[in-house]
């Protein structure tokens, strides 16, 4: 089974790298980009499982490891 979890900073949580981003897409002379949130995809593939204890498995892997809860949500998505 393959699943996708995406974690993002919280709404609110500064992201000095995507304005540097946009720092840097401006001195490439692409104009217009008013901002840029960064943040990590992991792509991971489980033995096969039923579908929500994959997806439990996954959300405890989120809580304990791939997202700081703090500052950043995470989406699963089962593929």
């Amino acid at each position: 089974m393959k699943a996708r979890v995406t974690v993002t900073l919280k709404a609110g949580v500064l992201d000095p790298q995507g304005k540097a981003i946009v720092g840097a897409l401006d001195s490439l002379d692409f104009k217009g980009v008013q901002s840029v949130r960064q943040g990590k995809v992991f792509d991971i593939v489980l033995d096969d499982l039923p579908q929500d204890k994959a997806k439990k498995q996954l959300t405890e892997m989120c809580e304990q490891l791939l997202a700081n809860t703090v500052i950043e949500n995470y989406q699963i998505e089962l593929l």
